[in-house]
C-alpha cells in the first residue's frame, strides 16, 4: 500500500491472494479456518495496518452485531467475585471468543453502568438467576433469542440443574448418621428480607421464583423419609452469598447453647458451608464430630482445604457453554437439564 488511506479487507484479501470470507473468517469465526491460516491472515494484518472489519459497518449491512448480552441476577461487582457466577461466565465467554462474538454484562441489581437502551445491540439474551423484577427483561427488544439459566421465563429454552434431585441425595447421605438437630441455611428463600432465622411472619418465594424452593424440597424429602418432623427442623436465610452477609447468622446458630446448636447444617451453597466451617473452627467446635455440614456447588475452595467440603458439584462453566451454544444456534433451543455429582468429603464423611 502507498497511500495513508485506511486498509480495507478488500485490500487485505488481495494481498494474500484470499477471499474476502477467509479474512473476515480469520476475525470473526476462526472455527472456519484452520490455525496455520487463521495465524498467516492475523500475523500479516498486523503488519500492514490492518486491525479488523469495521462492526459499525458490518452491523448497519447485515442487522446483527455479534455481541450477546448476558442478564445477571446481581450487580456486576458480586457476580464476578462470586465463585459460580464467575465460573459460569467464564463458560459463555468460551463459547462467544470461539465464535466471534462479545459478551455485554447487564446487572439485574444495583447501579447499572450502561445507559439506557444499551441492550438493545445484542443479537440475544442470556438470563442468569433469579431477576429481582421483569422490569429489565420486559425492556428488551423483541424478536431476540432468549435462554434463561437456573430462572424460568415462559415459552424460552432454559439451562437447568435437577436442585430438588442434587439437594435431596446429599441429606439423604448426611442423614445416614441421623442428627439429633438438623438445621437448614438457605440462600435468598423469602420474599421479604431477611437475614437470620425464618419465622411464621416469613413468606417463602414461589417455586417459580428461586431454585432454594426445590433444594429446600428436596432436602425436606430425604427429612421426611427418615422420619424426621419437617416442621421442626429449623431455617435459616442468607441474603447474599458472601462471607461478610453469611458470618453474623451463623455466627448466631453456632453460639446457640449446646444442647441447642445444630449438629448437621444443610447448606445451600459452598460459601455458607465454607463460613459455617470457618466459624466452627475458631469456636474450637470440631467437624465432622459435633458438627456436620454440607455444601451446594462444588467450588474448587471447598476441595482444596482441610477438612474437604462435604457437596454438590454443578457443572457451572458447562452451564455457560451450553447456554452460549444455544444462543449462537450451535445446538437445538430446548430444555437441558445438566447433571451433578456427589461430592464426599470430610466435613460429613
Amino acid at each position: 500500500m502507498t497511500d495513508q488511506r485506511r486498509m480495507t479487507l478488500k485490500d487485505l484479501a488481495q494481498e494474500l491472494n484470499v477471499s474476502t470470507a477467509t479474512i473476515s473468517n480469520a476475525f470473526n469465526r476462526p472455527d472456519q479456518l484452520s490455525p496455520a491460516l487463521r495465524e498467516r491472515i492475523l500475523k500479516e494484518a498486523k503488519r500492514l495496518g490492518y486491525s479488523g472489519p469495521d462492526a459499525k459497518a458490518r452491523s448497519l449491512r447485515t442487522g446483527r452485531s455479534r455481541i450477546i448480552a448476558v442478564i445477571l441476577a446481581e450487580s456486576l461487582t458480586y457476580s464476578l467475585n462470586d465463585a459460580v457466577a464467575s465460573e459460569f461466565l467464564s463458560g459463555v465467554a468460551e463459547v462467544l471468543d470461539a465464535h466471534g462474538h462479545t459478551l455485554l454484562l447487564l446487572p439485574g441489581r444495583g447501579h447499572a453502568s450502561q445507559p439506557p437502551g444499551s441492550a438493545n445491540i445484542a443479537d440475544g439474551f442470556i438470563v442468569y438467576g433469579l431477576m429481582p423484577n421483569n422490569k429489565l427483561l420486559d425492556e428488551l427488544p423483541a424478536q431476540r433469542t432468549l435462554v434463561a439459566v437456573d430462572f424460568d421465563i415462559e415459552g424460552c429454552p432454559t439451562v437447568h440443574i435437577d436442585d430438588t434431585a442434587a439437594s435431596y441425595k446429599i441429606a439423604q447421605h448426611a442423614l445416614n448418621q441421623l442428627p439429633k438437630r438438623p438445621a437448614i441455611i438457605n440462600l435468598r428463600l423469602t420474599k421479604e428480607v431477611c437475614n437470620g432465622r425464618v419465622t411464621a411472619e416469613h413468606t417463602l418465594l414461589p417455586n417459580t421464583s428461586t431454585i432454594s424452593r426445590a433444594r429446600l424440597e428436596g432436602f425436606h424429602n430425604a427429612l421426611s423419609e427418615q422420619g424426621v418432623d419437617v416442621a421442626q427442623v429449623p431455617l435459616w436465610n442468607i441474603e447474599e452469598n458472601t462471607f461478610e452477609v453469611c458470618s453474623p447468622v451463623i455466627a448466631e446458630i453456632l453460639d446457640q447453647p449446646l444442647e441447642q446448636r445444630p449438629d448437621l447444617l444443610l447448606c445451600m451453597s459452598d460459601r455458607i458451608a465454607l463460613t459455617a466451617l470457618t466459624l466452627a473452627e475458631q469456636r474450637g467446635i470440631r467437624v465432622p464430630e459435633e458438627l456436620r455440614i454440607t455444601g451446594f456447588d462444588g467450588i474448587a475452595e471447598g476441595q482444596y482445604r482441610a477438612p474437604r467440603l462435604t457437596t454438590v458439584r454443578q457443572d457451572s462453566v458447562g452451564k455457560g457453554r451450553v447456554a452460549a451454544q444455544m444462543i449462537l444456534g450451535r445446538i437445538p433451543l430446548a430444555q437441558q437439564l445438566l447433571q451433578t455429582e456427589l461430592l464426599l468429603g470430610d466435613t460429613c464423611p
